[in-house]
């Protein structure tokens, strides 16, 4: 076994942080990298000696408390970025863990990329149990699904590792999206390729976060090779520093930016409504509210259990955003929700969906000169949509264009751009279901006011949905899925330019 984690996982330069570690075969060497575009090595260290620290039974609720390894200043000249960090033991296994190094006064880009690190958390079941399941139960074969689901636990610990494939990923790791259409009575599929991930010992979550050769690393190599830059801050940053937005013009949401604290979701308003614009290509965004403790160290998400898990205020309680406990649905700050959106081409979700946007308001500031018109299907090469999708409730005018019904927070000015079906789980049928359940009954009490089966029913058909609107002084953008980074990696020329259009808009106004 060799595992390694950081005190800390944010720092400016100048600033330390402690690793923590443990191998079996010393000594070990360390590797410290920037990646983005390419891979930039900043430090090594070799000749580390490290010993095989026990993990303890609760190491995913309170830690590991392993023994300091080293500790590391960053660089004065260190770029903001994204830093892999790399233990190697004597045997050539490897472990991977990460720091976010956030730029200097003095360097500060007007675009910021927030990492999507809550997200990382929920998922992280090293030492056993996750926001989601208690993976280990289950990927031993001790639990089915439904009795490793009960086993998910709400308060996770950060001084721990990461799963090798949830924050590593390989190159050819398959991505959570059926890159096929399922044919005539084809038994459903979801996503993995089954050889590939016994050989690679893959849990059903390692796919759903983490940065190498994911969502947001894809994109910083697209953004980087076109000559954008920006900074970097996590969510946490958000939580802690109220002012952490305030040097920047845009935020940036890549991928899977499902978990939002209180304090990040107001210092993210605050800096729209004061002019600040919020470029979302990310899908199921701020789903999930959750709650940090610590400084950091513990990570509080209940999730379904939010409400009976523990006796919180209700300002302090961890639920769905859109639960009308807090009065603040998530759509009122990103248009959209996953509430009307789903999966699509995963499971039987959508399972023979285009995979791609059909386009709606090809005159939209966001499709100029992308060679799209009315009708027009995009990304269905790549494909753009699959895993999940945010969307709306919708109704079509007497123009023939969709309109946004204003429902659970969603702005009546919303402009949808594009849009596809989705569904927001599989509908009953003689296959195996594939997709964890939801809880029906809660989604649709929470946004129709009503929890019999036909209001359960109308939950499972949403919309995936591209769209913009503008709130307070600030306008907001929303490519409405998770795989729009891939669209990137895939060089498809639609999502090339509607990328550039929206960084090129929002990086011309300032606040």
């Amino acid at each position: 076994m060799i595992a390694a984690y950081a005190d800390r996982t944010s720092l400016c330069p100048g600033e330390r942080f402690t690793l923590h570690a443990a191998a079996e075969h010393g000594p070990c060497r360390l590797e410290l990298a920037r990646v983005g575009a390419g891979r930039d090595t900043v430090l090594v260290r070799e000749d580390l000696a490290i010993g095989a620290h026990p993990t303890p039974a609760d190491a995913d609720r309170n830690g590991c408390g392993w023994p300091a390894a080293l500790e590391v200043e960053v660089g004065a000249d260190w770029a903001s970025g994204y830093y892999d960090l790399t233990l190697t033991d004597a045997a050539g296994d490897t472990a991977h863990h990460f720091i976010c190094v956030k730029a200097a006064p003095a360097r500060r880009r007007r675009m910021v990329l927030v990492l999507s690190t809550n997200t990382w958390h929920a998922y992280n079941y090293w030492g056993g149990a996750s926001a989601y399941c208690d993976v280990e139960a289950l990927m031993s074969r001790r639990a089915a699904l439904p009795e490793a689901m009960a086993g998910a636990i709400g308060v996770l610990s950060t001084q721990r590792p990461f799963p090798p494939l949830l924050l590593a990923a390989p190159p050819d790791m398959p991505r959570l999206v059926n890159l096929e259409k399922r044919g005539f009575q084809q038994k459903p599929w979801a996503g993995a390729d089954p050889a590939w991930s016994r050989a690679h010992g893959q849990s059903p979550y390692d796919g759903s976060a983490g940065y190498l050769n994911k969502w947001e690393h894809h994109f910083v190599r697209w953004a980087e090779a076109a000559g954008y830059d920006f900074d970097y801050l996590t969510d946490h940053d958000l939580d802690a520093d109220p002012q952490a937005l305030a040097p920047y013009d845009t935020v940036l949401l890549v991928g899977h930016s499902e978990y939002w604290s209180g304090p990040q979701r107001d210092r993210i308003e605050a800096f729209v409504d004061a002019g600040g614009r919020l470029a979302i290509f990310s899908g199921n965004t701020a789903f999930w509210k959750v709650r940090w403790e610590g400084e950091g160290r513990t990570l509080v998400c209940h999730k379904w259990k939010g409400e009976t898990a523990e006796a919180a205020p209700a300002a302090d309680a961890t639920h769905l955003w859109s639960h009308p406990v807090f009065g603040r649905p998530e759509a009122q700050i990103t248009g959209l929700s996953f509430i009307f959106g789903g999966y699509h081409r995963l499971g039987l979700c959508a399972a023979r969906g285009a995979g791609g946007y059909t386009v709606y308001r090809p005159e939209h500031w966001a499709l100029e000169g992308a060679d799209l018109y009315w009708g027009d299907v995009f990304g269905d090469q790549v494909p753009l949509l699959g895993y999940e999708n945010d969307g709306c409730q919708i109704a079509f005018g007497d123009d023939g264009r969709p309109a946004p019904r204003p429902t659970l927070g969603v702005p009546a000015d919303l402009e949808i751009i594009a849009m596809a079906p989705a569904a927001f789980a599989e509908s009953p049928s003689p296959y195996r279901p594939l997709i964890p359940p939801e809880q029906l009954g809660v989604v649709a009490q929470i946004a129709l006011g009503d929890d019999s089966p036909q209001a359960q029913a109308r939950i499972l058909r949403g919309h995936a949905v591209m769209a913009s609107f503008r709130r307070g002084r600030g306008e907001v953008f929303n490519a409405g899925t998770t795989e729009w980074a891939h669209g990137l990696a895939a060089r498809d020329p639609f999502v090339d330019r509607i990328t550039r259009n929206v960084l090129d808009r929002f990086a011309a106004a300032p606040r």
